[in-house]
């Protein structure tokens, strides 16, 4: 009888770590039933891998595809990159629990710190639920193409018991605190992998006061720690404010581990200059998982924070630049660039104000067939007006004529500390990605950070052997949410697979476009270099392109620590 699928002659890396070996792979449904010399078997359908590396799908820790999936089942750019199960909820921002008057909050919050429109959530989604898990019932009715696991978050949990006043300081009630505990129970209980917060002071609400739970004490914490455990148990995921309060924030961490057992939090090399070392941080995690709970930390894979151009992020912040990003169409911008009495003012702005970030830290992305993300030697903006005597402004007008408007320039927010970044990769407890996909939709796509991780960390720089490297995007993380038979390559494992040609591995410029509801925009990212990505025994992407399939489901049951 012949098998579903196989997957010939590919050079297995299996997620475990160990060395990889040349063998077919048979599927039956959506699990790997035969590893081995299949050339006698036949299939209802084949992949040729020769010469191509056969890895287990990559699992995405850090999304914001929560509204998106309402409209793009597909989850794009996930799915571009190897991405077979994505994590949303994360930073505290979810669309459940809600009551019925408060969607719109809940709606403009998103927009606020994930820069989603509000429009687009409020009418691309069902809004068809109250709690966690009937969000994931409706989630589940979308069919989409990947793996959905989701996180019940701290804003939509505090402003449901406590309104207006989880904006404040204000601690909660004890008769809040159990009804908190009592909502994240019921999450869990409804599907939910766990529970996220932001403490990060950049995300705020339209009003600009900071998001629910921003300035909760770490005793509602262990409150909500505690509704998790009476379900069952589950994962703590936060944002942190390292910068102004890190020994309390690691500490927090602590408690949190030592009371849920599992915890995931953004992390990172900072930008050199925050108090952070790799040494420290390093150690922090050791001792937390020796002595507390396992702990890991998520962290970008490169410099970045938001694209600015003739997309949607102007380089000046004025009247004058703001008309130009008015027009309608690209051609339309670089026209009024090419105008010399419109170029005068733009340019004389860009001079009075500056351009919106540091020139210093903005760099070039270039024209080139990929992008240049300055990883090496890279010139930002203003060193490179300098060498060539202009204004940083005049350097980026005449950089977005000569693209036809098509160059982005990366501001780098956030990951300075490019030095730093192959031994905080390296180390045995954190996780190469904060792909934020399907937030900040109209200044930042970093869905590509598998693939940017695997192209050039491992390939370009060596400094992560494909096993290793493969590993954490696959095993560590499918044991971090508590995945159960996925992440690597065995019998009897569920078929999320990925199949590459490692030498053609490239993540493409990002690209703007308006397919949000109402003609909203956002970038995207696509890839080159993967043959197929298969979601529970079925070809999802075959070449770059989707094939149509949607097999992914919504995952709510888990492995505890």
């Amino acid at each position: 009888m012949a098998h579903d699928l196989i997957i010939r002659n590919g050079t297995i890396v299996d997620g475990t770590g160990k060395d990889s070996y040349r063998a077919d792979i048979a599927i039956d449904g959506d699990k790997i039933v035969v590893i081995g010399d299949l050339s006698q078997e036949t299939a209802l359908r084949e992949v040729d891998a020769t010469g191509l590396t056969v890895t287990p799908g990559f699992i995405d820790l850090h999304t914001h595809l929560d509204a998106q999936i309402g409209w793009d089942p597909y989850m794009t750019s996930s799915s571009w990159h190897g991405v077979t199960t994505v994590l949303m909820g994360n930073c505290g921002v979810s669309f459940a629990p809600v009551a019925e008057n408060d969607k719109v909050f809940l709606a403009e919050m998103m927009e606020s710190v994930e820069d989603i429109p509000r429009q687009a959530i409020l009418e691309g989604l069902d809004w068809d639920w109250k709690t966690y898990g009937e969000y994931l019932d409706s989630v589940e009715k979308l069919n989409p193409a990947l793996n959905v696991v989701g996180m019940v978050g701290h804003c939509a949990v505090r402003y449901n018991v406590m309104g207006d006043r989880a904006l404040s300081d204000e601690p909660a009630t004890a008769d809040e605190l159990k009804k908190m505990s009592d909502i994240v129970a019921e999450s869990i209980d409804g599907g939910a992998v766990g529970f996220s917060t932001s403490r990060i002071l950049l995300h705020f609400v339209p009003d600009g006061r900071l998001v629910p739970g921003t300035l909760a004490p770490i005793d509602e914490y262990l409150a909500i720690a505690d509704g998790m455990n009476a379900a069952g148990g589950g994962l703590f995921q936060s944002v942190n404010d390292f910068a102004t309060k890190a020994s309390h924030e690691y500490e927090l961490l602590r408690s949190m581990a030592e009371a849920c057992g599992d915890v995931l939090f953004s992390g990172g090399v900072g930008n050199g200059n925050d108090g952070r070392t790799n040494d420290t941080f390093s150690k922090f995690l050791d001792d937390t998982r020796a002595s507390a709970g396992r702990i890991t930390s998520a962290g970008q894979v490169r410099p970045s924070g938001s694209l600015c151009g003739l997309a949607q992020i102007s380089p000046v912040k004025g009247k004058n630049w703001a008309a130009v990003m008015k027009l309608p169409t690209i051609a339309d911008r670089v026209a009024a660039l090419k105008d010399p009495a419109i170029r005068a003012g733009l340019v004389q702005e860009g001079k009075e104000k500056g351009l919106w970030y540091d020139a210093n830290h903005i760099y070039p992305l270039g024209t080139a067939e990929f992008p240049d993300y300055s990883m090496e030697n890279g010139q930002s903006v203003a060193a490179l007006a300098a060498k060539a005597g202009v204004h940083p402004v005049e350097f980026v007008i005449d950089r977005l004529i000569a693209s036809d408007g098509k160059e982005l320039f990366n501001t780098w927010f956030f990951t300075r500390n490019v030095p730093g970044l192959p031994e905080f990769l390296n180390m045995d407890h954190t996780y190469p990605g904060l792909a934020d996909t399907g937030a900040h939709a109209g200044q930042i796509c970093d869905a590509d950070s598998s693939t940017f991780y695997l192209s050039y960390w491992h390939r370009d720089k060596g400094i992560v052997t494909l096993p290793n490297a493969i590993r954490k995007l696959t095993k560590q993380a499918a044991d971090v949410i508590g995945l159960k038979n996925r992440g690597t390559l065995e019998v009897g494992m569920y078929a999320d697979i990925n199949v590459f040609d490692t030498a053609k591995l490239e993540a493409l410029h990002p690209e703007y476009v308006n397919d949000f509801p109402n003609g909203k925009g956002r970038l995207l990212v696509r890839s080159r270099g993967y043959a197929a990505t298969i979601v529970n025994g079925k070809v999802v992407t075959e070449q770059g392109v989707h094939t149509g399939e949607r097999p992914g489901r919504v995952i709510r049951e888990f492995a505890r620590a």
